[in-house]
């Protein structure tokens, strides 16, 4: 997540991730002893300042705002190996893969699926060609620059369309390869399969971080930009601005440019004037002077796209053919990784609490307010990953609100009530760090730390114990809750459940949190839980500038090989392979907007089993929660996670001929649709894998 992620670690990084987050104060001593090549920059580095749970108590005359009124109390311990309660489905295990930070169109805007299917993407549109070049409907991907008024607009009206876009920056991509050499990343990474390492001693751009990035042309055509023209998958790219307001903005929703094919009016046409403009945010300092199209060190990084039709991302490319691909699914919420990870964990974004778990108000830095600053095209006066990222968005009067929330009841004719926003709860929109580390301390808090408050609110771990469904989140890194593991590349916002008072206090149901080797174990040993969810380091996870696709497609490779490996596994396990969010890269596909937080834009969802074959295409609406509905139907729970979250939505019906515009919205799917239960399962085939 690059400077996206820059609060969500607390410990050591290796350079592939230090230099995006080296303001969370890591230390280096490691890199030099290890001879990773550090920019020279990071020599130093300093730093910076529906079953609920319990009420938060009875005399508060508070109720939890995701309550439901049912208190989860400490849940039982389910067996971790043994995935026991009956199932609606053949399906005994589901594995939900995550990586980082990749759109649809990005990924697969010139997938050509098996006959018989079709697909929605930029090929398909005739927005590029085969080829990657500007197609014959070009002009509807063309990208607009804009004028804000006092106050933010999610529809800032539009000025002038792009003759050129702003040249790529280089922005965080790294000028040198992480790692000297294969056997130097074998000795730190065990994430990739034996032939892969070598992908982790190349891929540096040659070039210095935060400038033009001379490796593509100079003149960029409005529109999407062929990475392939220019790059090969073994180069590291930059990555884009994604947080919650930059992504409304950049979507540009009105109603009144809706059609029958978008209802919603979201444009998707001011991505790289919202890069140019605001970026990340300021965290409350006034814009650099002089101001230019590459002061926020992006320029169009939002509209690159890889060339799958020409080699590019073979293997996801190859899980698409013969599996089950998804083209209508998005991230749940606008914005970024950790945002987004809650939401899969908890069906809503976590508020800020007092100790009791009741709303309470943050310190003021850390309280958005997107209006743009005096003499400022849109540089919004607070946000930022050491700034702004809570929102009370039950008070229209809160900056950022009132143009959002006018927009939903417009489109949902007045019937749009704003439930999912509690009166005086400030919901967290963006990334900080979780309330929780791995051994079960509360993280320090304070106006400088950028610290989630402990929450109590019910989620999708606690909902399982109660249920007696088993559950591991295996993060790379953890390292028996210490989070330093392959030096300290795990995810702390990417894990949900580090932000949870239940889980983190409870030993047995902390334990749930495991490790990358944990994984390996119990796909060899046929012991996975009923549930997991699984997450690579920072340096595999196939984020823009500290990652690649590549290596997140060996990651993904190795562990479905293993579970291929292992028929006791493979015969009733389905593997769910999608991203937590687009990055704030360009997708042309229709979004629902659901509710004040999202939907995002579309990202790719593959489904691997022995059900899901034949490289079909789904155009069934979903999101993150699609996942967790998956569970509670195919587990039969009867429960959702908050009497306002999507998991309670119903599975979307469509018109014919308009297969990705739910008529009874808003509705997201539960993913039954990507299996075809009605015939024989491929048959069971062990072969040799897992490159361990």
């Amino acid at each position: 997540m690059l400077f996206s992620r820059l609060p969500r670690k607390r410990s050591t990084l290796t350079a592939a991730v230090m230099l995006t987050l080296a303001a969370a104060g890591a230390p280096l001593a490691w890199a030099a002893q290890s001879g990773l090549h550090l920019p020279s920059h990071l020599s130093a580095v300093s730093k910076p300042g529906v079953s609920t749970n319990a009420a938060p108590s009875a005399a508060s005359g508070l109720q939890d705002p995701s309550s439901n009124g049912t208190d989860t109390g400490t849940a039982q311990d389910p067996d971790a190996g043994v995935a026991t309660r009956p199932t609606a489905t053949p399906i005994k295990h589901v594995m939900l893969i995550i990586g980082e930070n990749r759109t649809f169109d990005h990924l697969y805007g010139t997938y050509v699926p098996p006959a018989g299917q079709q697909v929605d993407n930029l090929l398909s549109k005739g927005i590029v060609t085969i080829d990657g070049r500007p197609g014959p409907h070009a002009d509807l991907a063309r990208q607009w620059q804009a004028r804000n008024g006092q106050h933010f607009s999610i529809a800032p009206t539009h000025t002038a369309a792009y003759k050129e876009l702003p040249p790529i920056n280089t922005g965080s991509a790294p000028t040198q390869a992480w790692f000297a050499s294969a056997a130097q990343a074998r000795a730190i990474e065990p994430g990739l399969p034996d032939g892969d390492y070598a992908k982790l001693a190349v891929g540096g751009t040659g070039l210095p971080t935060n400038a033009v990035d001379t490796r593509f042309p100079a003149h960029l055509p409005n529109g999407p930009v062929n990475v392939h023209a220019s790059l090969s998958d073994s180069d590291y790219t930059s990555s884009p601005v994604h947080r919650f307001f930059q992504m409304w903005q950049q979507l540009d929703c009105s109603v009144g440019a809706a059609t029958r094919s978008n209802p919603s009016g979201c444009r998707a046409d001011l991505f790289p004037w919202v890069e140019t403009t605001v970026g990340a945010g300021g965290n409350g300092q006034r814009p650099p002077i002089p101001f230019d199209a590459q002061s926020t060190h992006e320029g169009a990084s939002s509209m690159q796209f890889v060339n799958m039709a020409k080699g590019d991302a073979p293997y996801m490319a190859e899980l698409a053919r013969e599996y089950v691909l998804a083209d209508n699914f998005h991230q749940s919420v606008m914005g970024g990784t950790g945002t987004n990870h809650i939401m899969l964990g908890f069906g809503a974004p976590v508020f800020y609490a007092d100790a009791q778990g009741r709303p309470a108000v943050p310190p003021a830095n850390q309280i958005e307010n997107p209006d743009p600053m005096p003499g400022t095209a849109n540089w919004y006066r607070q946000d930022g990953y050491f700034g702004g990222s809570y929102v009370q968005c039950a008070d229209d009067r809160q900056p950022g609100v009132a143009s959002v929330k006018r927009y939903l009841k417009a489109l949902y004719h007045g019937k749009y009530k704003g439930e999912e926003c509690q009166p005086g709860a400030y919901y967290l929109v963006n990334n900080y760090n979780p309330g929780y580390f791995g051994d079960g301390t509360p993280a320090p808090l304070g106006a400088k730390q950028f610290t989630a408050t402990p929450s109590r609110q019910n989620n999708l771990a606690l909902m399982l114990a109660r249920h007696d469904v088993s559950w591991k989140y295996y993060g790379e890194g953890w390292n028996h809750g210490k989070e330093n593991g392959q030096h300290g590349t795990f995810c702390n916002i990417c894990n949900p459940f580090l932000y949870s008072s239940q889980v983190m206090t409870d030993p047995v149901q902390r334990s749930r949190n495991q490790d990358l080797d944990d994984l390996y174990r119990d796909l060899q040993a046929g012991t996975l839980p009923a549930v997991s969810i699984v997450k690579s380091d920072a340096i595999l996870d196939g984020h823009p500038a500290s990652s690649r696709m590549e290596l997140f497609e060996a990651f993904v490779r190795k562990i479905i090989d293993m579970a291929k490996a292992n028929p006791a596994i493979w015969k009733d396990t389905a593997i769910m392979v999608t991203f937590d969010e687009g990055g704030g890269l360009y997708d042309s596909g229709y979004v629902q907007p659901i509710d004040f937080f999202g939907d995002g834009t579309r990202i790719p969802l593959l489904v691997i089993s022995r059900w899901s074959t034949g490289g079909r295409v789904s155009h069934v609406y979903g999101d993150h929660l699609s996942f967790d509905k998956f569970v509670e139907a195919n587990w039969m729970l009867h429960e959702t996670l908050t009497p306002h979250s999507r998991d309670t939505l119903p599975n979307p019906v469509t018109a014919p001929g308009h297969p990705y515009v739910p008529v009874n919205g808003p509705a997201i799917g539960d993913l039954m649709d990507m299996f075809d239960f009605g015939r024989a399962p491929t048959p069971l085939q062990a072969k040799t894998g897992g490159g361990r």
